[in-house]
């Protein structure tokens, strides 16, 4: 029996829903963070949001990529990237070895 039970590519119109979801649950958490009371933490906060800001900026990307055709493909070895990973980390450009290489 075989294990590799991948999934075809996503479907553009499942993929923009999971970005549009992830797009939202960013932005929400970027306005919590614009809310919180400036204290000796500054520093966490302003981390925290960078880290938001930049992945609202890698949603906006695999937005691009939805629209050229290669959303769903590893920018690292060109290898579909499973639908498993994108159901999880739906903006995400690598497949998980890709990704360990880059980190």
């Amino acid at each position: 029996m075989s294990l590799d039970v991948t999934r075809t590519e996503p479907h553009p119109h499942e993929a923009r829903r999971r970005l549009e979801h992830a797009r939202a649950s960013r932005l929400a958490q970027l306005r919590a963070l614009d809310e919180t009371e400036r204290s000796t933490d500054d520093h966490l906060v302003s981390a925290q949001k960078t880290a938001m800001e930049r992945a609202l900026a890698e949603i906006e990307e695999a937005f691009a990529r939805i629209d050229d055709g290669t959303y769903g493909i590893c920018v690292g070895c060109a290898k579909p990237v499973p639908a498993e990973r994108l159901e999880i980390l739906p903006y995400t450009r690598h497949c998980v070895a890709c990704q360990r290489r880059t980190a």
